[in-house]
Parts: structure tokens; sequence; C-alpha cells
């Protein structure tokens, strides 16, 4: 039987607000995703917060996260379709990373600071959003008595 090739490549993760306040779950399932296609995770960090340019399942707001991986090229389509179900995932896009050494993707590394910033997040206070005082529905008029 023929060996798989294997090949590197660069994931871009769109997650929620809502997730990323939870960071730590949300990085296992990242990973959980990867391994189940039967890759293997080089790097891993924070691309970036942002406002995006139209909402996404109502979300205005995401927080990416940039992997890198080798997996065998076969399993690839496995890992876009548990990303596609997910629903912790918004958005996910995976390119072939021939241009940039393993070395250099370990060198990019980050899942330190990732482990840092989700403690900071899981020990923030949760802000609740205030809740409208209920207003008593207005009366309804009463019809003039003659």
């Amino acid at each position: 039987m023929a060996k798989k090739r294997v090949y590197n490549y660069e994931a871009m993760f769109l997650l929620s607000q809502a997730v990323a306040a939870d960071l730590n779950s949300a990085t296992e399932h990242i990973k959980e995703i990867i391994s189940r296609g039967h890759g293997e995770i080089i790097a891993m960090r924070k691309w970036d917060e942002r406002r995006l340019a139209y909402e996404i399942q109502g979300q205005k707001r995401g927080y990416y996260v940039l992997v890198y991986f080798k997996a065998p090229g076969v399993d690839i389509a496995h890992v876009e379709r548990d990303c596609n179900l997910s629903e912790k995932v918004l958005r996910t896009m995976i390119l072939r990373c021939d241009h940039m050494t393993e070395e250099e993707m370990a060198g990019l590394d980050a899942r330190k600071e990732l482990e840092v910033e989700a403690k900071l997040r899981a020990e923030r206070p949760v802000v609740a959003a205030p809740v409208a005082a209920a207003e008593p529905a207005p009366a309804a008029e009463e019809p003039p008595q003659e």
C-alpha cells in the first residue's frame, strides 16, 4: 500500500467573541479537529481580534487563530468538513504552506501566549448585559361612560 504524502498547511480559524471568551476550550477544539484529520500541529498563535467586514451568524467581531500543521493530503477534506460542522468555528481557510520551512513555522509558535491569554480571560469577571426593567404594559383606556 502506498504511503500517504504529508504536507505542511497554514490554517486560519475565525471564532466568535463568545467562543473566544473560553479560549482554552476553543484552542482544544481546534487541536481536536486537526488531530482527527491525522494532523500534527507545528505552531499555533493568536492572529488578531477585530471587527468583521460583515456580520457572520450575527457576529460583528471575531477572534482569529493561525495554525501551522502537517497532515496527509487526503485527510484535509476531513479537517475542512469538521470545521464546517463545528458550531464553535465561524469560518476556516486552509492552504498548503510550501513557502515556509518547518523551522520557520515552529519559530512562530505562540501557544504559551495563548495559554496565558486563556488564563487571563478565565479570570476576567463576567459582565452581564443590563437587563431592561420590565415596564408594565400601558393600561387600556376605558371607553367614556355616558
